[in-house]
């Protein structure tokens, strides 16, 4: 019997990545007795090793190579900078281990008991783990909250065992040092590695299966981002769809449907992700995912079945670390106070592709389509001393707002440190009422230089056009 209730807990919850993370410490602080069951040998799931922080480290990494070869305070009479994918990977992995540590540490503060394994449901109570051993053990609990997250999907004609055909997840395992890489699927993270790679100087060519990039942008910042793509070197090809994908000894050849035929030494196939789903028996609760691999959930992010929860990657929309951390403590106050909570209406996206791109609110092409009467203002960061003085000058930020109420519906950033410059304006929108409006920043002192003040130059810029 002790043995029971020692194996029994008010909450399990089902992965350790940001969603998981922010349900088991909201539980726990609850004072819920409370279980994470982890697959891998370390906290932070997917977005700790494979996905945000990896990837975010290596821009990181290779944005400084580019800043120090472009400015000639630092590269005048000295030779360029060069690193190759291989070395710059010991920064990611660096980052890793220091947040993998850190995560540890909440879940040892908070008492929290950490269960690594492969979790599957037995019966709607009840799960067993294989841990790393091969052994087996059972747990039951009164609510689950599953947080497994995604992973890159994977076409079935696709060799991926293939040693130079990588996936997001893969490419970090990269053994060799390419000159030459194809990445399909110019989504967020195409074309993030898109700019990994050709800021070391590999050439890459990205092919594109719908007619312009990351189409959810405004057009003005999916433009801009095409354009210093190109700039830079790398070729995008839109409307392609590849028809076989041919491993080679010493390389790869893609066939498209349009009849061309691409060679590089690697490809990175980053087209779609699938939720981690498949391997937890959710037949047994009487839950069945989409095709996708997600789960349907109501505003308390209960599932079909009212005691087990979902939130992050495998309820789909947002898809965001960020959203994920806040779904799982919206979770621990639905299951320990029976409280609702939704994500904010103005949730950002940070797209960390070289220069960065950062968003929240509407864009030009939703308010035309919703015949709001919109004006635009504009702020060009060369025109700014402080990106000046940092030798950042690529890049704007554009406000959108209302003709009559002046209030601002959208705020679309592309450049060096885009994803902090974006909260500023975030922060407005989310007040209620009359704080809300263009006159904030035009009434406001910033500080002088700063990125900051290009929210100063837009709102004038857009109230000059009003009449």
């Amino acid at each position: 019997m002790n043995i029971m209730k020692a194996n029994h807990f008010d909450a399990i919850v089902i992965g350790s990545g940001p969603g998981g993370e922010g349900a088991a410490m909201g539980l726990t602080k609850a004072g819920l007795r409370v279980a994470i069951i982890e697959r891998e040998n370390s906290v932070g799931g997917g977005c700790t090793h494979w996905g945000t922080i990896p990837s975010k480290a290596l821009r990181h990494a290779v944005s400084r190579i580019i800043e120090y070869n472009q400015n000639p305070l630092f590269s005048r009479n000295q030779p360029a900078m060069h690193s190759t994918f291989g070395q710059i990977l010991d920064h990611a992995r660096d980052v890793v281990d220091k947040q993998t540590q850190m995560r540890q540490g909440f879940y040892d503060r908070n008492k929290c008991t950490l269960i690594f394994g492969e979790a599957r449901f037995t019966d709607s109570h009840s799960i067993e783990v294989a841990r790393p051993d091969g052994s087996l053990e059972h747990y039951s609990a009164d609510k689950f909250v599953i947080a497994t997250g995604s992973r890159p999907y994977h076409p079935s004609d696709v060799d991926f065992s293939h040693p130079r055909i990588y996936d997001s997840d893969t490419i970090l395992r990269l053994q060799h040092d390419p000159r030459h890489i194809i990445i399909y699927g110019a989504g967020v993270i195409g074309s993030e590695y898109a700019s990994i790679f050709r800021g070391l100087g590999v050439k890459v060519d990205l092919i594109n299966t719908r007619d312009r990039l990351l189409s959810f942008l405004d057009n003005e910042i999916s433009d801009s981002l095409s354009y210093h793509l190109w700039n830079s070197g790398v070729m995008i090809r839109n409307d392609e769809v590849y028809e076989h994908i041919e491993g080679t000894e010493d390389g790869v050849i893609v066939h498209l449907k349009s009849g061309k035929k691409m060679r590089a030494d690697c490809i990175l196939y980053a087209n779609g992700r699938t939720g981690n789903t498949d391997s937890l028996n959710l037949a047994a609760v009487g839950l069945t995912p989409d095709s996708r691999g997600q789960l349907a959930k109501n505003a308390l992010y209960q599932t079909e079945v009212e005691h087990i929860y979902a939130v992050g990657d495998v309820i789909g929309y947002p898809s965001l670390a960020s959203a994920a951390y806040d779904q799982g403590r919206h979770v621990a106050n639905a299951i320990s106070k029976g409280e609702s909570g939704q994500l904010i209406d103005h949730i950002p996206t940070g797209i960390y592709t070289i220069p960065e791109i950062s968003s929240v609110g509407k864009t030009e092409q939703e308010l035309t389509a919703e015949k709001v009467p919109y004006e635009v203002g504009r702020a060009q960061f060369k025109h700014l001393a402080r990106a000046q003085i940092a030798g950042v000058e690529a890049g704007s930020l554009k406000l959108l707002f209302h003709r009559d109420t002046r209030e601002i519906l959208g705020i679309h950033c592309f450049g060096e440190r885009a994803s902090e410059i974006i909260h500023i304006g975030q922060a407005i929108m989310e007040q209620k009422g009359e704080g809300n409006t263009i006159d904030y920043f035009i009434n406001t002192t910033f500080n002088y230089p700063t990125m900051a003040e290009a929210y100063r130059v837009a709102a004038l810029n857009g109230v000059n056009r009003l009449f």
